[in-house]
């Protein structure tokens, strides 16, 4: 019975995930397919390249929630009718959302070759939610650990990587204190795979040097700034 219920937390974890949140919010503000924008993932990364930062803001706010409700319902699932340790459940409805949100049932397609495919994010976002889920003091700690990568590196992926780091720090000090199961730490540790998994192509870029950096990052001013003095150094040598 206790597998029964574990196993029904894990499918509303993955259902909950799968909800194309960026896709929706972006066709409802421009009529554009998310899908067939850039990178073509559903997260707020890309919704903001879609429909500009109030929606990339707004999909990854619901991306956390809608995993942090999974959890929830997870922990409410496994306190009423497990009346067992708690630790595992949610951390597999959790793992469950993100699968979900980079993996989802609702965006199943065929490829050019017949082949089935899911659509969906990267798993940012959905990942913080669960951590969110799992404690939601969370929040707070790997959002500012978070935003500090990203206005200094100015890359979404490592932005992105650098979320199932600090769960995992955050879970494990904590569960070193006696505060949190070390189930927790496990959430962290494979969400941190998850997303290096959906990141490949990125990962590759940021070796080759070639990965996306925005402008308002120090990496990007420090580049704009570097170009700037070469364009203006070119100009005085033509003269």
């Amino acid at each position: 019975m206790q597998i029964l219920f574990a196993v029904v937390a894990t499918l509303i974890g993955y259902l909950m995930g799968s909800i194309p949140v960026g896709l929706l919010i972006v066709k409802v503000a421009t009529g554009k397919d998310l899908r067939n924008v850039e990178s073509g993932r559903t997260g707020g990364t890309n919704a903001f390249r879609a429909a500009g930062f109030g929606v990339g803001l707004a999909t990854a706010l619901l991306d956390i929630a809608k995993a942090a409700v999974a959890v929830w319902i997870a922990r409410e699932i496994s306190a009423r009718a497990i009346s067992s340790d708690i630790g595992i459940v949610p951390v597999l409805a959790g793992l469950a959302a993100i699968i979900g949100h980079n993996y989802s049932i609702f965006l199943a397609e065929r490829n050019e070759n017949g082949r089935l495919r899911f659509r969906g994010g990267a798993g940012g976002a959905a990942a913080l939610g669960g951590a969110v889920g799992l404690w939601v003091w969370a929040f707070p700690f790997v959002f500012l650990i978070g935003a500090l990568v990203f206005f200094t590196i100015g890359m979404a992926s490592v932005t992105t990587l650098t979320v199932g780091l600090a769960v995992t720090i955050l879970f494990a000090v904590r569960a070193s204190m006696n505060l949190t199961p070390w189930a927790y730490v496990l959430y962290g540790l494979i969400a941190e795979l998850i997303l290096i998994w959906a990141l490949r192509p990125n990962i590759q870029k940021i070796f080759a040097g070639t990965e996306r950096v925005v402008s308002i990052s120090l990496l990007g001013w420090l580049r704009a700034r570097k170009a700037g003095t070469a364009s203006a150094g070119g100009d005085k040598d033509a003269k």
